[in-house]
């Protein structure tokens, strides 16, 4: 069986869309189960009266990514675990292609198809690496699908967006903080669980003919926009709160202190500071035009 786990936060629409792809997948033995953090726009009636099939686990409350997708791992009963993002979308043979991968080595733990914009040329991922700079680095990310990585291969992790996964592995690498690591909640986590697989021994594999969609960035946390509507120096800090800012800044120390070793800290030690640099220059230059702003409207 495989348990395909969909997290919701108000993308009704959206969510529409994934689980009807769900359904088209051309494989025997599938359960969905939707996640629904405490959604205000009707997800959880939506799913109970046209997709019956569906189980749904309805929180009180926003509890993000990391603690959804846990309640959902929880409550499956496949071999194999999907976690899937509501703003993407599977191409109809997705799953018969990748589960082939698993078939190649018995140390696979997870899979990753070629994961496309919702304009069907544009790359969102063809892997997840980690950066020099120690950021999560989703090859390809932004680049026209030219050919270049149509190659079946080794990669380092699969991007949350769309994480197919043994779950025997999944076992195998769960620990007081769960599978995907609770203390987290979101942002990084992704790269903490493969991170973690790798360092056990797991191994993820590319198959490019497994096809996908994502809608990138349509489930982000929109509560407030930077003054000025100053562009960040980096695309997630777009429209997301303060609160998420300090969270995504702090979740990189606890991925590189939970995984790294000194010695590739030291080896990428120029690429960190640089990066450091950077992020800081930006929430300093944040904060002085918050204040002017707020000067300005008194």
């Amino acid at each position: 069986m495989i348990s395909v786990i969909i997290v919701n936060y108000n993308r009704k629409i959206l969510l529409q869309n994934c689980m009807d792809a769900v359904r088209m997948q051309g494989v025997n033995g599938i359960e969905i189960i939707a996640v629904d953090n405490g959604s205000l726009d009707g997800s959880a009636e939506m799913i109970k009266s046209d997709y019956p099939e569906v189980k749904v686990i309805e929180n009180k409350e926003n509890l993000y990514f990391c603690k959804a997708n846990n309640q959902g791992i929880e409550k499956s009963k496949g071999d194999f675990v999907l976690c899937l993002n509501s703003d993407c979308a599977l191409d109809k043979d997705y799953l018969k292609e990748a589960l082939k991968s698993f078939d190649l080595d018995e140390e696979i733990g997870m899979v990753s198809g070629k994961i496309l914009r919702s304009d069907k040329k544009t790359i969102d991922s063809t892997g997840l690496f980690v950066a020099r700079n120690r950021k999560p680095l989703e090859r390809g990310y932004g680049k026209l699908d030219e050919g270049r990585y149509d190659k079946q291969e080794y990669i380092f992790g699969v991007s949350g967006a769309c994480m197919l996964m043994k779950k025997a592995m999944l076992d195998d690498i769960k620990d007081e903080n769960g599978y995907f690591d609770e203390t987290f909640e979101i942002y990084y986590e992704d790269l903490d669980l493969c991170w973690r697989a790798q360092k056990k021994g797991w191994k993820a594999y590319y198959n490019p003919k497994a096809i996908a969609y994502h809608e990138r960035g349509a489930t982000a946390v929109t509560e407030n926009r930077d003054c000025f509507g100053l562009r960040p120096h980096n695309d997630i800090f777009r429209g997301i709160s303060d609160k998420l800012k300090k969270r995504y800044i702090i979740n990189r120390y606890r991925c590189m202190i939970k995984n790294d070793s000194l010695k590739g800290v030291l080896l990428n030690l120029p690429f960190i500071l640089l990066y450091e640099i950077k992020i800081y220059c930006y929430l300093i230059g944040n904060f002085f035009l918050t204040r002017i702003k707020r000067h300005s409207i008194i």
